[in-house]
């Protein structure tokens, strides 16, 4: 053991830490004689921990005294936990019907349907070789009935998650500690809010969740990663994760809001003066440049359609971020799966198809995701009717109460967008880092609660909206 010193970060502040290279102070004796030592992103050999089912215990159910029309779940008196290396070896039908559950039919959540969830394994976006390796928990009872599932994966990096941790991995780093691999409980790829411990509606429910929230500790302490990290839960997790010994974090989005408007124009009502010309001017210019709107969804979308598209979205990926975290397959195979939950604006000049920006319809919200246009082609404000306006029609036309529009961008605000808050958990075992970590979320958390209260006040929404 070593105590060391470090220059003041921005992000972590001055702290002394008493470093253990190959150990952490929290973890106790596991059953299962092994660590992660590595695991590497890219062609390098990956070590994998299992890829059998790894049981992560049994567990006896308390008799909470049942009515006489209780169902066979409701009956269920042991629980079995392990963990499992691919979604496929859990049902479609079991995996949804937890998801069902534990986000309510009027909240359905597309991102955590089987559905989507296979379709990123299958077509080789979430898997050992791009530095995902899925783990995910599956909670059986005695009667082989799927209880539980939590969705999981063993990370060499923290791409893809969109709640930030890279200084956190640099301050490891620069102490001579290994912040990967780690856990990752989360949808990868998408920053979408939604249950994460999905647990099906029994009797046993808040037991079930309990044993699940432990396997997952179990298991970090098993593997003697870093760090386990729940991104994009329910504000209800949040809170419960809270009482479970997680670091609470908050961050920003920009969601829309469908105060019961029955056309885009009674939406624009409700907007200061100048933000509602801008608004309409730039949706003018659309038309100006000859181009037609079309929102196609389920079977009206073509191979032809995600075949273009699939270049549009390498085209913002090579510009913008500089990779690809989805294959050409996965299109194909999430559009196949999931039908007419999937919503495709399209903007064709003349009859070839220029720009797109691909949408998933929940129970109560539209989910905006990607957006790409042609190589070298420039569109003003196509983006805006694209990804925002478009939008906004849908679902006004759906009847959903509101736009999720993805990650970042504060230009969303004067077209209607407002801050809202997202939130994730974060288990860390080492002591000393946890320490330094808890101080740093409780910095930001103030930080961005006044950001956001300044955008809120000076929001795009006559002064009466409320």
């Amino acid at each position: 053991m070593a105590t060391a010193m470090a220059a003041a970060s921005p992000f972590l502040g001055r702290n002394s830490f008493h470093v253990r290279k190959t150990s952490f102070k929290r973890c106790h004796n596991s059953d299962i004689g092994f660590s992660i030592k590595a695991i590497f992103w890219g062609p390098r050999k990956a070590v994998e921990p299992t890829k059998l089912e790894l049981s992560l215990g049994d567990f006896t159910l308390t008799d909470l005294g049942f009515k006489e029309d209780t169902t066979d779940f409701d009956k269920a008196r042991k629980l079995s936990v392990c963990v499992v290396s691919s979604i496929s070896e859990v049902s479609a039908d079991e995996w949804d019907a937890c998801s069902l559950d534990a986000a309510g039919p009027e909240k359905y959540n597309p991102f955590l349907t089987h559905g989507f969830l296979s379709s990123l394994e299958e077509s080789g976006c979430a898997m050992k070789e791009t530095g995902w390796v899925p783990q995910h928990i599956v909670a059986r009872d005695d009667s082989d009935n799927v209880l539980g599932v939590v969705p999981l994966y063993l990370k060499s990096h923290s791409y893809g998650e969109y709640v930030f941790d890279h200084s956190w991995a640099d301050a490891y780093y620069s102490y001579g500690a290994r912040y990967y691999p780690k856990l990752q409980c989360c949808v990868p790829f998408t920053p979408v809010t939604g249950p994460r411990i999905l647990v099906r509606n029994t009797n046993y429910s808040n037991q079930v969740f309990d044993i699940l929230v432990s396997a997952l500790v179990a298991l970090t302490v098993k593997f003697q990663v870093s760090s386990l990290h729940i991104t994009f839960p329910s504000a209800d997790e949040w809170g419960k994760l809270k009482e479970k010994g997680f670091l609470q974090r908050i961050g920003m989005q920009y969601h829309w809001k469908n105060r019961n408007y029955k056309s885009f124009d009674e939406f624009l009502m409700d907007m200061k003066q100048s933000k509602r010309k801008n608004i309409r001017q730039e949706r003018k210019k659309i038309s100006v440049q000859n181009l037609t709107m079309r929102r196609l969804r389920g079977y009206e979308i073509k191979a032809k359609h995600w075949d273009t598209f699939y270049k549009f979205y390498r085209n913002t990926t090579d510009n913008k971020w500089g990779s690809a975290y989805l294959t050409r397959d996965f299109f194909h195979n999430m559009a196949s799966k999931m039908g007419d939950q999937v919503l495709l604006v399209i903007a064709e000049e003349g009859d070839e198809f220029v720009a797109g920006a691909l949408n998933l319809i929940g129970g109560d919200t539209l989910y905006g995701r990607l957006w790409g246009c042609l190589p070298q082609a420039y569109y003003p404000s196509l983006h805006f009717e694209a990804c925002y306006y478009q939008a906004i029609e849908a679902a006004i036309e759906l009847n959903l109460d509101k736009v999720e529009a993805g990650a970042q961008g504060e230009h969303k605000i004067q077209r209607g967008y407002l801050p809202v808050t997202t939130y994730s958990c974060h288990y860390i075992l080492d002591d000393d880092f946890r320490k330094v970590i808890s101080d740093f979320v409780v910095r930001e958390k103030a930080q961005l609660e006044l950001v956001m209260k300044l955008l809120q006040e000076s929001g795009p929404f006559k002064d009466n909206v409320v």
